[in-house]
């Protein structure tokens, strides 16, 4: 049975090695006693001074900026937050389609004051919903588009189609991502679309910065937004993890923004933009393999399921929940692809410089082309189980 409450959220996510690998021997959730996670609820919300009901149900707090969670790395001590890049390229205002109209839902409630940031404040339920106390805020073992060759018998199974440029050096990422509400079959398993800028393997280390929109069930995000350590956010007006207020309909209007993950040569810091709005930035000490360049832009969809006690593939649904053939308004996009090279110039590559990872066509699947008025683009996703994708 499909779940009905699954929304869509504005996500960001990094891979680095200190939250990598599996916690054994950590206690679960379910035997922890409840002043445990009141603990543990006090470590991950900052006090708020001003706190804002979104329609949702989320409670968005908006906290000091030098009071967010990047500030409990040791790495931060003493460390000044730039407001904005020192670059022009990335402070240049690039306007999108819809670009009033999309926003949070929280949003319609009330702002942050200036020098705050909003947070999504996070529940007893989210933990309760997670393996265990510790995992929280962690991103699970390495989803297959860090290794696509791989074959692993994890409960955990990782399908994607996605397009990339790889071994080269990137200062960054443009592309425009359609928003869409997918269906999502159990609790836990989740659809996203997103970009990923990478440099580095799982064998001598590997660092990712990705961003995009996330539909679940709940907030099952991992190493996702703030609980990430090292993002420092600036914007008072997006919340991370937070529910977009509006998705394309099939054969109906459709709504897409421009996602910016670019790096700004003096500073070393990696910026991320929705649209106009500067959110934040990674800095490079956070992600040492990133220091200089990335060797890997990957732009596509992701979902996440799980096998145990299912002899069947998942319902969930990847983008719009139909094959990428089906086309404009009826399959999910990503167009305007760009890769920033590191004189900080944007970079359509042609659909013939795209290599793709598409790990179960017959499930999810894409299309790659390119047009006057889109530059290089893909259409994407799938309904999951189908005659087919038994």
């Amino acid at each position: 049975m499909m779940l009905n409450q699954t929304m869509v959220f504005l996500i960001l996510g990094m891979v680095i090695p200190v939250v990598l690998g599996t916690f054994s021997g950590k206690s679960k959730l379910s035997y922890l006693h409840e002043q445990e996670i009141e603990l543990r609820l006090k470590q991950l919300n900052k006090p708020a001074i001003k706190s804002i009901h979104s329609p949702d149900g989320d409670i968005i707090d908006c906290v000091w900026i030098y009071n967010q969670p990047a500030f409990d790395h040791p790495l931060f001590k003493n460390h000044t937050i730039q407001m904005r890049p020192k670059s022009n390229s990335i402070r240049d205002k690039t306007g999108g389609n819809k670009t009033d109209i999309i926003h949070q839902l929280w949003r319609t409630k009330g702002e942050c004051p200036k020098n705050t940031i909003p947070i999504r404040r996070t529940t007893r339920d989210d933990l309760l919903r997670s393996d265990s106390i510790e995992n929280y805020g962690r991103k699970s073992p390495p989803p297959t588009i860090y290794h696509t060759d791989d074959a692993h018998d994890s409960e955990e199974v990782h399908e994607h189609t996605c397009v990339y440029v790889d071994y080269g050096q990137f200062h960054g990422s443009k592309s425009r991502i359609s928003i869409w509400k997918p269906n999502v079959l159990r609790t836990r398993e989740f659809s996203l679309a997103q970009t990923w800028v990478v440099n580095g393997d799982w064998d001598t280390g590997l660092n990712s910065l990705e961003s995009g929109w996330q539909g679940d069930t709940y907030q099952e995000t991992g190493c996702y937004n703030l609980d990430c350590p090292g993002f420092v956010q600036v914007s008072r007006h997006i919340s991370l993890g937070a529910a977009l207020n509006t998705f394309s309909t099939y054969n109906g209007e459709q709504y897409d923004f421009l996602l910016t993950i670019e790096k700004d040569q003096e500073t070393g810091l990696w910026w991320l933009k929705f649209e106009t709005y500067l959110i934040g930035y990674w800095p490079s000490f956070i992600v040492p393999k990133l220091a200089v360049s990335a060797q890997k832009i990957a732009w596509g969809g992701e979902i996440v399921y799980y096998t145990r006690g299912h002899g069947t593939h998942t319902l969930t649904q990847m983008g719009s929940g139909h094959f990428a053939e089906k086309g404009f308004r009826k399959a999910a996009y990503f167009n305007r692809l760009e890769y920033i090279d590191t004189s900080n110039h944007p970079i359509t590559p042609s659909p013939q410089h795209l290599q793709a990872t598409v790990t179960r066509p017959e499930c999810y699947n894409l299309q790659v082309g390119s047009s006057q008025r889109w530059g290089t683009y893909f259409f994407y996703g799938g309904p999951g189980r189908n005659p087919q994708c038994p």
